[in-house]
Order: C-alpha cells, then structure tokens, then sequence
C-alpha cells in the first residue's frame, strides 16, 4: 500500500496512527528518497484493534518473538511482547503494510526501546498538505538509530537538515538515554546547520 492508500483505508479511524519506517521521513522531506521494500504504520496498542476495524476480511498475522507469524484473532488483545502485526487481503496475495505497536501513559508515549524516552501523544508527528499523518522524524530516527543500516543512514542524512533545534535536542538526549552519549549520530546533529523550514 502506498501511504495516500493507508490514509484511505484508515480515513474513519479514530485512533491516532502515523506512517512511519522510510516513508515518514520522505512525506517530511517532500521528495523521493529511496526505494520501499513495505509500508510501517505506527498505532498506539491500547488501540490495536481499530486494525481489525479497518481491515475486516483480510488477513491479520502477530509478530511473535523471535519472529514467527501467526495468525491474529479476531478481538484478540496482543501482549506486550508482540510488536508487529503483517496484513494481507488473502491467502494468496503478498503482505501488504505491516503495523507497529507502541506503549503509552498517562498521555504519553513510551518508547519500547527505552522506557524513559516519552512525549505527549499529541505530539507525535504531522500532517501533510494532503492529510496523511506522519511521525514526527526525529521519533523516526531514533528507531533507526539502533540499527543504523544504510538505509537508515540515508534517511538520517536526509532528515538532519530538516530538524529544528529543538526536534535535534530531542533527537541528541534520546540517544543518549537509550544508547549512550556516543551514538554515531550524536556528532553530526551537533554539527547540523539551522534549521530549513517545511512548508
């Protein structure tokens, strides 16, 4: 699915949601920026089950650590290890987006990678001028901090010059907390020019 048919299909959802994964970072750069080998939207997982709303006959499959898919029931409430549900419209079709899940409280989101690494769920990301939400990328890039492959690289690349101080001081003491003061990344954010403005 590309993110105007996630946007779509989620139009009556009222459950926040966000593109996330590579494509957040191009719907806030505005421009192409490399292949898509799937789609990642982000759900909060008090509300996982506005997936199975959104998607009625097709086929929902749960993540279970280490990585083995199984089928997702219908009203199932996933625990708190699985994070990553894969959706088709059938048996015979290819997957089609996969949805990650995320904790929240009081108000807050909560980091799955590190509990202390939290913001308001209202500020979690951005519309674009064509209305889909996205997250916000320096959210988006503190998840691809911890791999850092090439593509996350690009995308690191491509957002940094994007960041106002603030997302870049948010962004720096993320990492910190999470991965220690000497990420990789942490020099170049820095470094980084000010800030261009995303109309």
């Amino acid at each position: 699915m590309s993110p105007a048919e996630v946007a779509e299909v989620f139009g009556g959802c009222r459950a926040p949601w966000w593109i996330a994964g590579g494509y957040a970072i191009e719907l806030a750069a505005g421009r192409p920026l490399r292949s898509h080998g799937d789609i990642d939207v982000l759900l909060l997982r008090r509300d996982q089950l506005a997936i199975q709303r959104a998607l009625p006959g097709w086929q929902w499959h749960a993540a279970d650590p280490p990585g083995s898919l199984r089928p997702w029931r219908p009203a199932e409430q996933l625990p708190d290890g699985v994070h990553d549900i894969w959706c088709r419209p059938g048996p015979d079709e290819p997957w089609q987006v996969q949805f990650m899940l995320d904790e929240s409280a009081d108000g807050d989101w909560v980091s799955r990678r590190d509990a202390r690494v939290r913001r308001p769920i209202a500020s979690l990301g951005f519309v674009t001028a064509a209305g889909i939400p996205c997250l916000a990328p320096e959210i988006q890039l503190f998840y691809k901090a911890k791999g850092m492959r090439a593509k996350d690289e690009t995308d690191f690349t491509a957002a940094l010059p994007l960041l106002t101080p603030r997302q870049r001081e948010w962004l720096g003491d993320a990492l910190s907390v999470a991965y220690g003061p000497h990420h990789p990344w942490h020099a170049r954010l820095l470094a980084a020019a000010g800030p261009v403005s995303r109309s």
